[in-house]
């Protein structure tokens, strides 16, 4: 086989079972604690990191909004 086209089909295996590992670990399994909870738990915990990284933390958002928002006690 050619090597870019190998390369191509080894890329394409290791991205589908990713994604099938993950939405099979996220799937939900019911009101039942699963032995699956801890990974779950990690995956998400991973998943909100990254997007408070890349987004910025809503509570940093959330105060600097309070600090330049006016009083309303004071007269302009």
């Amino acid at each position: 086989m050619d090597p870019k086209t190998d390369k191509l089909v080894r890329r394409t295996t290791m991205v589908a079972t990713a994604v099938a590992s993950y939405i099979l670990l996220t799937a939900d399994y019911g009101p039942q604690p699963s032995a699956l909870d801890p990974i779950k738990n990690a995956i998400l915990s991973a998943e909100r990191s990254v997007k408070e990284f890349v987004f910025g933390s809503k509570k940093v958002g959330q105060e600097n909004e309070a600090e330049k928002a006016p009083n309303s006690s004071e007269k302009v």
